[in-house]
């Protein structure tokens, strides 16, 4: 498939396509692992990616796609998927909310469904400065919910594995929503690049919450 440095404009490298996704090299490493984006590994060990295969997991337009409550991804529903899954066990993630007052675990549940409402609206926002807009208000509440979480004497890690229970259920929904509704493949792989590519920045501000508490 040639050399480190052959037909630039044919491949491109880890970062370069996990920046025209908008998505973490992290997350592209995954997909690629496991088969879901076509790859090679170069003589000297760097990732390249057929520059075809990223650009056909673009989205072509949001007005090409129903909005999420039509495919039945509403907040509501994601609610009852986020309880299922965050209902915390004695021991594991989540266990530092264990015994919290009722009016705080109401807070976080409140902070958390505050999150996903603006995750759908910037998913179904069809102009870049409203989908900017939601997708800064929910950073806003990932990084409460991490000071939140230092505030309980969670570490870090304990604090992002359990933040990161969300990102399950949530991107589950979506893609089984996207199953129901019969959404073509460019359509549902677009719709599940921009929810990882949206919790990826979560991620981050989540992170710098619970830093920026605990320091």
């Amino acid at each position: 498939m040639g050399g480190e440095g052959a037909e630039p404009d044919v491949w491109l490298s880890l970062g370069e396509a996990s920046r025209l996704l908008g998505i973490s090299q992290g997350t592209l490493r995954r997909w690629a692992d496991r088969g879901q984006v076509a790859s090679f590994t170069t003589p000297g060990g760097h990732r390249r990616f057929p520059r075809a295969a990223i650009l056909a997991l673009l989205p072509s337009g949001r007005s090409r796609r129903p909005q999420l409550t039509e495919l039945g991804a509403s907040s509501e529903r994601m609610a009852v998927a986020l309880r299922r899954q965050l209902r915390t066990p004695e021991r594991g993630p989540g266990s530092f909310l264990v015994g919290l007052p009722e009016n705080e675990r109401q807070l976080f549940r409140e902070r958390g469904r505050r999150m996903v409402e603006c995750l759908l609206a910037h998913l179904d926002a069809d102009a870049p400065g409203p989908a900017m807009a939601n997708l800064h208000e929910a950073a806003g509440q990932a990084a409460e919910y991490g000071a939140g979480c230092a505030r309980l004497g969670a570490s870090l890690s304990e604090a992002v594995e359990t933040f990161l229970r969300f990102r399950v259920p949530f991107v589950t929904e979506l893609a089984s929503a996207a199953r129901r509704r019969g959404l073509d493949t460019r359509e549902a792989t677009g719709l599940l690049v921009d929810a990882e590519g949206a919790f990826d920045k979560l991620l981050l501000a989540f992170i710098d919450g619970w830093q920026q508490e605990a320091g």
